[in-house]
């Protein structure tokens, strides 16, 4: 089983700048996939971003630019510098991991989610 610990939340200005983390643990073999995602009241959950293993990236366009991903392989953490944030960004914040773990009967592909942190800005 693996978990996610997510940390960097808070209350921040518009304009302002916040960096989220994520931090997987547990019987982890490799990591294919790491990603954030979104959401706001009254709306569906939302791609922010993602990284994959090889280091590639996609964003949402609505934080393209503004945005940027990142990851520590060495400390299976990934992390997301929010910059120039708009009241829009306003959200609870989702950290998705995808990759294999080891299992009882050889390796198995999971996907954890990690326990989500809001995101206010202030205008």
């Amino acid at each position: 089983q693996v978990q996610l610990v997510e940390s960097g939340g808070g209350l921040v200005q518009a304009g302002g700048s916040l960096r989220l983390s994520c931090t997987a643990s547990g019987n982890i073999f490799s990591i294919e996939r790491m990603g954030w995602y979104r959401l706001a009241p009254g709306k569906q959950r939302e791609l922010v971003a993602i990284i994959i293993s090889g280091g590639s990236t996609t964003y949402a366009d609505s934080v393209q630019g503004r945005f940027t991903i990142s990851r520590d392989n060495a400390k299976n953490t990934v992390y997301l510098l929010l910059n120039s944030v708009k009241s829009e960004d306003t959200a609870v914040y989702y950290c998705n991991v995808k990759g294999r773990a080891v299992g009882t009967w050889g390796l198995t592909d999971f996907s954890s989610w990690g326990q989500g942190t809001q995101v206010t800005v202030s205008s």
